[in-house]
């Protein structure tokens, strides 16, 4: 039996209701973190992540919405804290604040922008999971961060017990096939909800994903038909959903998921500036995206 597997599932990438000026709306944060909950029948929420437009924000707002994911939630689902920055004093700050309001886990993206060496990043992960009594998620996005590791390094990092997975957001599927034969122990998230279906034959633990957020039932039907075998079913719901992904991305991906959950009277909000939020084009093309594939 692996150990954690408390933590395997559908997660969604929490997105964030700010206000025109930037300000978290909560009164629209906790209608996303219940349409996620009621409707979308997610297993658990990644709160903070690029999805909620974190590296943005104050940490004093970071706290306010893992405070409010938290209070909304309550033990009703499967709570991740996204800490990572690079300034790693703020990630042990965060990791202290999350662990004690609760939260299942904490992740944090690999340090970004400056060229670290590996030992920097290792020192880095684990100055963040020696502070607290929780887990630790790597997430690896190398497209956003330019770091890439390799499977011997990973098993560094995993060689800290506290850091048991990975959120994999990445298209190397030779890499993910050779972390989930080397590390059968640990957990792996994929992170590219285009790309599930291939991720789900290599054997992964469940997902984290922004259009969870609109297609969470899709993506549980995906994963669970990937697990039983019925890979012809699957890779039907997965084009269904790549055409819904396309279209999502062609409009504008945050502000377009923000503008489909408030065709379900959500309120959803502003996306966070420099961001821009839909204008009425990408509004009208929204309604369009809505109609033809979850309305």
């Amino acid at each position: 039996m692996m150990k954690n597997a408390d933590m395997k599932g559908i997660y969604s990438a929490l997105l964030v209701s700010f206000d025109e000026n930037g300000k978290v709306n909560e009164k629209g944060l906790r209608e996303i973190i219940r349409h996620n909950i009621d409707k979308m029948k997610v297993d658990g929420l990644y709160v903070g992540g690029s999805t909620g437009e974190n590296f943005m924000l104050s940490t004093e707002e970071k706290r306010e919405i893992f405070r409010i994911a938290k209070d909304e939630a309550k033990d009703s689902i499967k709570l991740i804290a996204q800490v990572g920055s690079i300034n790693v004093y703020e990630s042990v700050a965060l990791a202290q604040y999350a662990t004690e309001l609760g939260y299942d886990a904490i992740s944090a993206v690999t340090p970004f922008y400056y060229k670290f060496t590996f030992q920097e990043i290792k020192d880095y992960y684990n100055t963040i999971i020696n502070s607290v009594e929780n887990r630790l998620i790597i997430y690896s996005i190398p497209a956003l961060t330019g770091v890439n590791m390799s499977v011997a390094q990973f098993g560094e990092l995993f060689e800290n017990e506290k850091i048991i997975g990975v959120k994999f957001t990445a298209a190397d599927f030779f890499l993910l096939e050779r972390l989930r034969k080397a590390y059968p122990d640990h957990l792996i998230y994929a992170g590219f909800d285009e790309m599930m279906l291939p991720a789900a034959v290599c054997g992964i633990d469940g997902a984290i994903g922004s259009t969870f957020n609109v297609n969470g039932i899709r993506a549980r039907q995906i994963y669970e038909l990937a697990q039983a075998g019925k890979i012809e079913e699957a890779l039907k719901i997965q084009h269904v959903t790549n055409d819904l992904i396309s279209a999502i991305l062609a409009n504008g991906l945050y502000p377009t998921i923000k503008e489909l959950l408030k065709l379900q009277g959500v309120d959803a909000g502003y996306c966070h500036r420099p961001m821009a939020s839909a204008d009425e084009g990408q509004k009208a093309v929204a309604k369009e995206i809505f109609d033809n594939y979850l309305g």
